[in-house]
Order: structure tokens, then sequence, then C-alpha cells
């Protein structure tokens, strides 16, 4: 049966809405709009039954208003500082402590596994992974979201994600292209530049895309960063550019897969253009589906303002028909309604959150967790009667893709596990100079202190607090629980480790670590700053 304009257009679109369950304005958008794709955040995640429920429910009501293909439900599942899944779901690592193993099938398990418990959970497309190759050590937003900055590094090691993740059934995303990784802005508050000239950009920030895309891509996210050396009309980010989309992507390398937008209302977007109005411009680049994650009256005003674009002919229809034709062959490789159970009362499958799954993790957490530095500290060899004081900053998290729910900071918890004789003392972030003083002052009651530290940045009173700590008591391990950077601010200390993520497992592992009940065996995948 032939398609209206509204329902290809519908199919080009990928919307959020908040709620644990299908809210009656999500419905409709699905019902009456034929929107076929939709995107899950922390707010949508609740216990794993609830997940399933709410996936099943989801693809019901496409199913009931004749969607001829079943939703696409994506979620950004990378692992480490990154992820939406929560209780009763595998921690897994994230991307910067898989590279630190030095071992890609580390990756291919990791893709596997995420994705054997999201497709369980009616998640069917995983925006992962990041191929960004982090040579900025000043990156605000992809950082550990990377495997390192090593161009081969992070082409082996997406390679295996992929592989594992489409092993799995389910459909993967390489992003940002064409690169996020050198830049000092998050695209989330503002538009980056990356600046280099092509030469450059074709040797890092484009190969680990390129290897991917000859080995078997499924969809491409494009990045809201502003590339002149690809891009002549001033401030254009690459996800509105038909010279990056259609001339660098599909024509030089080859992609004949589905391209989709980062969130249109992201301020690189929403902020210049606008979200609607850069919906069109996406289009027109050559992109297939439009992300808009959050507003229903931007959501509204993108359906609409396509469709005028559409009949006024400023977008051909024969576009759309591309766009539309690419969507439905990747719904078709990937989701069937005789493979989706659409009973109410379903069971959560026995692999999600599985005590094997748990198992596989924390064996590449000991492979990955680093010990950069040692002068004969570790491991702690200690009476029960010997105190050891905790001293971190709380967690206030650092990029706007992370999730508030996970800020939680587990790190005085997994020492006491340890040693009962402990105690913990959680500071401000950053640090006041009344807190400094006030665990500086008790330092040398301890036999020993362990400080973790969050993304250290320049003239971060973090940096006095160790210092102070350090000259009080110098049997002090500093554990860097997000950027593996810190220890650059911080070259007197005697020991120090990265977890390169605060996830509860890594943080044990590094604790188990420090009191020698575990051997790790990580290697930066970056290079410190001198």
């Amino acid at each position: 049966m032939k398609k209206s304009i509204e329902q290809k257009i519908g199919q080009l679109m990928v919307f959020g809405f908040k709620g644990k369950t299908a809210t009656p304005e999500i419905k409709k958008l699905i019902r009456e709009h034929h929107v076929g794709g939709i995107i899950l955040f922390g707010r949508n995640i609740g216990t794993t039954e609830e997940v399933l429920a709410l996936t099943t429910e989801l693809q019901r009501e496409a199913k009931d208003a004749g969607h001829e293909k079943p939703l696409l439900i994506c979620i950004d599942q990378e692992n480490g500082v990154v992820r939406r899944l929560g209780e009763g779901a595998t921690i897994f690592p994230g991307s910067m402590l898989l590279g630190a193993t030095g071992r890609s099938d580390n990756a291919y398990i990791t893709g596997l596994l995420t994705g054997r418990e999201l497709k369980a959970l009616g998640i069917n497309w995983n925006l992962a992974p990041v191929l960004d190759v982090n040579n900025n050590p000043d990156n605000p937003v992809i950082g550990v979201r990377s495997y390192g900055e090593s161009t081969e590094m992070v082409s082996e090691f997406g390679k295996q994600a992929v592989k594992g993740m489409q092993d799995a059934g389910v459909i993967t995303t390489l992003k940002h292209f064409p690169g996020h990784g050198d830049t000092n802005v998050d695209s989330h508050l503002d538009l980056p530049t990356i600046a280099h000239h092509m030469d450059r950009l074709k040797e890092v920030e484009l190969k680990p895309f390129a290897d991917v895309i000859e080995q078997g891509a499924d969809t491409i996210m494009s990045a809201h960063v502003y590339f002149p050396a690809i891009e002549t009309e001033e401030n254009v980010p690459a996800t509105l550019s038909r010279k990056v989309i259609t001339g660098l992507l599909r024509e030089e390398l080859g992609f004949r897969g589905v391209v989709t937008t980062d969130c249109m209302e992201m301020n690189a977007i929403s902020e210049g253009i606008g979200t609607a109005e850069g919906a069109v411009r996406a289009l027109k680049a050559g992109v297939d589906l439009i992300m808009i994650s959050h507003l229903q009256s931007r959501q509204y005003e993108a359906l609409n303002v396509v469709k005028d674009a559409v009949n006024s002919g400023e977008v051909s229809e024969e576009l759309i028909d591309d766009a539309y034709n690419r969507v439905m062959i990747l719904k078709d490789n990937y989701l069937n309604w005789d493979d989706i159970l659409l009973d109410a009362d379903l069971e959560v499958s026995s692999v999600v959150g599985s005590k094997l799954h748990e198992m596989e993790a924390y064996e590449i957490y000991k492979q990955g967790i680093t010990v950069v530095k040692n002068e004969n500290m570790l491991p702690f060899v200690l009476d029960e009667s010997e105190r050891i004081m905790v001293v971190y900053p709380e967690n206030s998290y650092a990029m706007q893709v992370e999730d508030k729910r996970y800020s939680t900071f587990s790190l005085g918890d997994r020492v006491h596990n340890l040693h009962d004789n402990t105690e913990v003392f959680e500071l401000s972030n950053p640090p006041t100079e009344e807190e400094i003083a006030s665990v500086k002052e008790i330092a040398k009651d301890y036999k020993a202190v362990i400080v973790g530290t969050l993304t250290i940045k320049p003239g971060d009173q973090q940096v006095k607090m160790v210092e102070e700590l350090y000259k009080e008591n110098p049997n002090i391990v500093v554990i860097a629980t997000r950027s593996p950077y810190d220890i650059a601010y911080l070259p007197d200390v005697p020991a120090y480790l990265t977890t390169y993520e605060f996830t509860a497992p890594a943080l044990k592992v590094a604790v188990e670590a420090v009191f020698g009940k575990v051997q790790v065996k990580g290697k930066l995948p970056v290079t410190l700053p001198q």
C-alpha cells in the first residue's frame, strides 16, 4: 500500500517523552503522526520489569496503529559514565576502561552482553559505540567515552563493539561523525569548531568511521560540530551540512546505511537555526532520522515544518523517499512483528543482570583499572586497629549526557567493606577552604589517606585538597574516578590509580587493588600532559 507523505515523515522521526509508562502524548504521536522511532532516557527507566512493560506498550501502540514495521527504540547505553539502564541490569565497563585493557575482544564481549540485555528489555537500537578519538585532554563532552587517543585502537575496538552488538541482534550507531574528540566545547551548550585540514581529518578523526563502515555499520550519528575544512559556509554544523553528510559520508566514504542526527534540541542547533528549521536543513543535507528528545512542542513543530517544506517543494518527495527507504531497510534487517511479544505480563529474561554477566564484567574491570604510579605504597597492609581516612568531593556530574541518577559515589562504602576502621569525608565540589582546613587538621591521625578525585580542572580546589592532605600525611593514595588526566595536577603523590568511571564495580576493583585483594593490569590509553 502506498504511504502518505505524513506516514513517511513520521518514520523519519525519533522522539522522546517523560515517564516510565507510555504517555497519551507519545501514543498520539505514534498513532496519528506515524512516528517510527523512540529514544529512552533515565527518566523512562525504572526496574527491568518496568522497562520491558514500557517497550512492549510502545510496540503494541504501533502495531494497533497499523505500523508496517515495529518501532525503533533506542537508548544511550555506552556503559561507563554514560548509561541509562539501572536497577536489575548489569553495569558494564565504559569505552576508555576497555581501551585500558589493551584487548579489543573485551569490546566484543561487552557489546555482545550489553546487546543481549537491551534486546531482552525490548530495546533494539543502541546509540553506541563512540568512535571519537580523544586526543584533547580538555574535551568536556567525550573524554572517557572514547576508547583512547590512538586512531588504530579506536578503529579496532569500535569494530569489535559493533560486531558484538550486531551478533546480539541490536542496531548500532557510530558517533559522532565526523569526529567530536578534539573539541574543548560541549555541543549541548554551544557550537564547537574543529579547524584541522582535510589530510589530518582523514588520518585521525575520519579513519575509525571509514574502517567500521567498511566492516558494516548500521547507523551513524552526526556531530553538531563545525568543520571549516569540509563545509565552506561559516558555522554550519556537520548535521546540517550536505558536504559532510552527502558529499563526505555517503559519496566519499560509501556509507549506505541510516544517518541520524544527535538531539536537535542541543544548543548548537536550537540556539542557532532552531530545532524545526534544523530538521529541514538536516534532511536536505542527507540525514534520514531527526532526533528530538524532549519538548513535545518542538516535535510537533518539526513534523509540521518538514511537511510544509515538502508541500512547498523546498524538500523534494524523492529525498523523503530515499530516507524512508533506508529506514525501512534497517527495520527489515533487524525488526519483525513476529519476533516481538506483545503480551501484557511478560517476564524479564534471566540474562538481564545475570551472575554470568556480572562476572564477565568484573574480569574486564580487573584488566582495565590502572595503577599509574606506586612508590612502594601499595598494597596496603594494615592492622584492624589502624584507621583509614577517605576523602572525596561530591559527584556533580560533568557532562550533559551523563545521567544524574548515577551521580552517587560509593568509594567510601567500598573502602569500608574491606577495612572496618574507616572514616569517610565527603566534601563539596569544589571543596571549600573551610572543608580542606578541617580534613587537613585531622589527616595525621590516620595510618593512610585515600582520596577520590573527580575530573580536575586548572585552578581546581581538588588540587589544594590533595596537596594539603599530603603535607599532613604522606601515606596517600589518589584514585581518579573519572578522568585519567587528574594526575597531571598531582605530580607528588606516591600512589595513583585511575578507574575511568565512577561506577560501583570500577571503584570496587580499584579499592581491592589498593588492599592487594586483586591484581589490576590496565595501561593508560591516553598520554598524560607534562
